[in-house]
């Protein structure tokens, strides 16, 4: 580190002279030293006095850069240990165009899928639930919720909801929730899917092993059977650095003032 440690802070030795905050400028630094590979997943940073004595920079600066870049999951802080590069994280690709599952989705990249169950039970409906699934407060819901994790890597938290009466048993849920809906002619055949960007709270990134208040996609997905009726609903959160959702656009079909298509 300490070959790189000259490349990224001598030049910072000169940062009065430009109009960036020096925080910012630090931050840049590292950054772009690790996207040019001057320094890997996993190497060590000097200590903040190290830092601050090379790039002759005040430690608050210094600490302000580093916080940065660890919300930004460039950088992970281990307690006693320090500062490192962060693992580099492969992204996934998901389409928003078809309708399928986790185990699906990864299989097809060839990656190994494994689960962490959260929860996997009968519970009274929450009222969100009730209006969603148009459960009666006497019902029962169905909620599995598991930590999704491909080639070791945790990625997606997944929350769902469906009436008992669609899934009487929980346990039977094995690696795909849609394989074990199938088997009794509830599969989804399409939904509607609402994607967001949130912060990860405390609790979810201690289960992503990511920086909390770090990006992530919250996904409310409704599913629908052919029928119309509602089948499942879903909440999820999936880690920021490593999932890209990608959607065909098609330009609309418009019509002049005599009802000719253009």
């Amino acid at each position: 580190m300490s070959e790189a440690a000259d490349v990224i802070f001598a030049s910072l030795k000169q940062a009065s002279q430009s109009g960036a905050p020096l925080y910012l400028q630090l931050r840049r630094s590292i950054e772009d030293a690790v996207n040019r590979g001057l320094i890997g997943p996993g190497d060590a940073l000097p200590s903040e006095r190290d830092i601050a004595s090379m790039a002759d920079i005040s430690r608050v600066t210094v600490r302000k850069a580093v916080q940065d870049l660890v919300k930004g999951g460039v950088l992970v802080q281990r307690h006693g240990s320090g500062t490192f590069v962060a693992p580099r994280m492969e992204r996934v690709e998901q389409s928003l165009s078809r309708l399928t599952s986790f185990t699906e989705d990864m299989a097809r990249r060839g990656k190994v899928v494994r689960s962490t169950w959260l929860d996997r039970g009968l519970y009274a409906p929450s009222p969100e639930e009730m209006m969603v699934l148009g459960l009666a407060a006497s019902e029962m819901v169905a909620r599995v919720a598991r930590l999704r994790i491909a080639n070791d890597t945790p990625l997606a938290i997944e929350r769902a909801s469906l009436s008992a009466g669609a899934l009487p048993d929980p346990s039977v849920v094995g690696s795909s929730l849609y394989a074990a809906l199938e088997e009794t002619g509830n599969r989804p055949v399409r939904a509607v899917q609402r994607i967001s960007a949130v912060n990860l709270n405390e609790a979810d990134a201690r289960l992503l092993d990511a920086p909390t208040g770090s990006a992530s996609l919250r996904i409310e997905r409704i599913s629908y059977l052919a029928s119309g009726k509602v089948i499942e609903f879903t909440r999820s959160v999936y880690r920021g650095d490593a999932y890209d959702f990608v959607a065909e656009l098609r330009l609309g079909v418009t019509s002049d003032d005599n009802g000719v298509r253009q």
